[in-house]
């Protein structure tokens, strides 16, 4: 990984227990998808999610957030073998890194 690629703190990769786990991150992202929000700056990536997890259900999306944030997979290779169209996987990368964030911001406060 060089420099201008994202580090993904998540504690899988870290080891630092101040990390968030991936698992906690798949939770925000399927809670989000389950309730989106309204009148926020992020409700599009909500929106997003819950047409995907329809779409392809909880376990695909874990994997494909999984192999992101663990396994270091690009956003559009992370859904091989999948069934996934290559967007979705960009998507679904974009939406756990904004989440990830989140957390980690909530860490932070």
């Amino acid at each position: 990984m060089t420099d201008s690629e994202p580090l993904y703190d998540v504690r899988e990769r870290t080891g630092n227990p101040e990390h968030p786990l991936v698992d906690d991150v798949v939770n925000l992202v399927l809670e989000r998808a389950e309730n989106p929000r309204e009148d926020h700056q992020d409700a599009h990536l909500d929106e997003a999610m819950a047409t995907l997890v329809d779409r392809y259900g909880s376990e695909t999306v874990r994997t494909i957030i999984h192999r992101i944030l663990v396994e270091e997979y690009p956003f559009r290779t992370a859904t091989a073998d999948l069934d996934v169209d290559n967007v979705d996987g960009v998507r679904i990368g974009t939406a756990a890194g904004q989440f990830l964030a989140e957390l980690n911001a909530r860490q932070d406060d």
